[in-house]
């Protein structure tokens, strides 16, 4: 190393001598292991936390063609929707197939503004309409978590979507009716515990993104927020989550929540089914205790909504 030579140089012309040159080296070799191991540290305490954020997001639960046995992010998986068939795309490090070639910049566009390196605009099947209030260093979390796995050389499959949803030319005019890129403070006014919950349900798990009912032209209707949807994925019904006694999770107490969040068990002891399986099972099961606490807060501070999708 360079920086070892100058200060051997260093040394030598010293009055200290030899003891002082040895010092020396010594000093800087210790200097370069603690930063090295410091490095370390911080990158596999990032890529934790990457995993986990990862989970919660539901990366694998959306890119991956369990149906078929497909690799880990390698794409594929349909999602059946009123406009059509989209295929979620390969999101493996390969830098062919997949985002291996992005940059730190590219990966955060693509969250924040839902625009791809290309300039083309994703459509929200994709849901950056939730992760554009995610933080910055949230995000390249993921993507670290994202490019230490192994990369698949599969190549996407494209959406088969009905006219006039499948123009792909239109989707500014789309986001410019029902996108507002973030981050946007969210649950202001109200304890740092609501405040938390609300990032985790609104921006990384996006919840509102199936539990919210959607227009005519897929924008959600924010005035039914978490209020539950008849038109999920594969044509489910999906549930008020909000404090509402009759219509929703309004006799659920906070345990009861959490107990959702991290074994799928609801209150009468059954099992959630389908996708919300997926999304505790592969998800909200390895947040931390404090945060399925703070999502059970958030969800008890909302406003009640009676509707029965």
């Amino acid at each position: 190393m360079r920086i070892v030579s100058e200060l051997d140089e260093i040394a030598i012309s010293s009055p200290i001598g030899s003891t002082g040159r040895a010092l020396a080296l010594a000093a800087t070799a210790l200097a370069a292991f603690l930063g090295l191991a410091a490095s370390a540290m911080a990158q596999s305490e990032m890529l934790e936390r990457g995993a986990v954020l990862f989970a919660a997001a539901g990366c694998a639960n959306c890119h991956t063609d369990r149906k078929n046995q497909g690799p880990l992010l390698a794409g594929g998986r349909s999602l059946i929707t009123p406009f059509g068939t989209f295929y979620a795309p390969n999101i493996t490090p390969h830098p062919e197939f997949g985002i291996g070639a992005w940059s730190d910049e590219d990966f955060i566009r693509a969250l924040r503004e839902g625009v791809a390196p290309d300039g083309s605009h994703y459509f929200p099947s994709f849901p950056y309409t939730s992760y554009t209030n995610m933080t910055d260093e949230d995000m390249l979390a993921i993507k670290a978590y994202i490019f230490s796995l192994e990369p698949v050389a599969q190549e996407s499959r494209p959406h088969e979507l009905d006219f006039p949803y499948d123009q792909r030319w239109a989707l500014p005019f789309w986001k410019w009716l029902h996108f507002e890129p973030g981050p946007k403070p969210l649950a202001e006014g109200q304890p740092d515990e609501v405040r938390r919950g609300a990032y985790l349900v609104e921006a990384v798990s996006h919840c509102g993104e199936c539990h919210t009912p959607r227009g005519r032209l897929g924008g959600l209707d924010r005035s039914m927020w978490l209020a539950g949807s008849s038109d999920g994925a594969e044509g489910e019904k999906v549930p008020n989550i909000t404090p509402d006694a009759e219509t929703g999770i309004g006799d659920w107490s906070a345990d009861d929540i959490t107990f959702l969040l991290s074994m799928g068990l609801l209150p009468d002891g059954d099992v959630v089914g389908s996708t919300m399986w997926e999304v505790v099972s592969d998800g909200t099961d390895q947040l931390s205790a404090e945060d399925q606490e703070a999502i059970a807060a958030y969800l008890m501070a909302l406003p009640p909504i009676e509707h029965r999708p």
